[in-house]
């Protein structure tokens, strides 16, 4: 039996971007399982008290500055060169999270692979249903029956639990990580992941 990586995560940040592609990577080399939790960032700061870094730091002399070095330095070590800032930044997620949740753990790993570069490559207006619906389409997804399932109460619930259950098990920000019952925070915690796959 494999070793789960799971990724509680949120289209609407950008480290989520920087951290899947690696992570794929990682758990492919290591024959784990990659699965994703979808959760609501916004309900998560809520929870917990926290913000988004660009505004909880924007008081603090030279850190926001310094996190965009150690940003365009993960951009360069990893060939990111595609990657641009979102023009609706920090845009509603809501229901790009409602359709992973809808999903089943494949569609899923799908619906990362169309819309993170939509969003962070392309510059998509995910406020748009009929922007979000043209990018499924355009996958050859049934975009009418998937934004009928982001309206099924179950599923909407499913957002506010994963969310709270997240927050319960220590997470306060995206990306989170869990490999068992051991916890990393942040991209740049990349490297313990695959050194904690690497010992089995």
């Amino acid at each position: 039996m494999s070793t789960t990586v799971e990724l509680v995560f949120d289209f609407v940040s950008p480290n989520a971007y920087f951290a899947y592609f690696p992570l794929k990577d990682i758990a492919a080399r290591h024959g784990a399982e990659l699965r994703v939790t979808p959760v609501f960032l916004a309900g998560m700061h809520k929870h917990t008290g926290n913000a988004p870094p660009f505004i909880r730091d924007a008081e603090v002399k030279g850190k926001n500055e310094y996190a965009m070095l150690e940003m365009n330095r993960f951009i360069a070590k990893h060939g990111m060169t595609e990657w641009k800032m979102n023009p609706k930044f920090p845009f509603n997620s809501v229901t790009l999270q409602r359709l992973l949740c809808a999903a089943d753990d494949a569609q899923r790993l799908t619906l990362l692979e169309i819309f993170l570069p939509a969003i962070w490559h392309d510059g998509v207006d995910v406020t748009d249903a009929a922007v979000i619906g043209e990018v499924l389409s355009k996958a050859g997804l049934d975009a009418e029956q998937m934004f009928a399932k982001t309206q099924d109460p179950a599923v909407k619930q499913m957002l506010m639990d994963n969310t709270e259950q997240a927050v319960e098990r220590g997470a306060f920000g995206i990306p989170t990580f869990f490999v068992g019952n051991e916890m990393f925070f942040g991209k740049e915690r990349l490297g313990q992941i695959e050194e904690m796959l690497a010992e089995g």
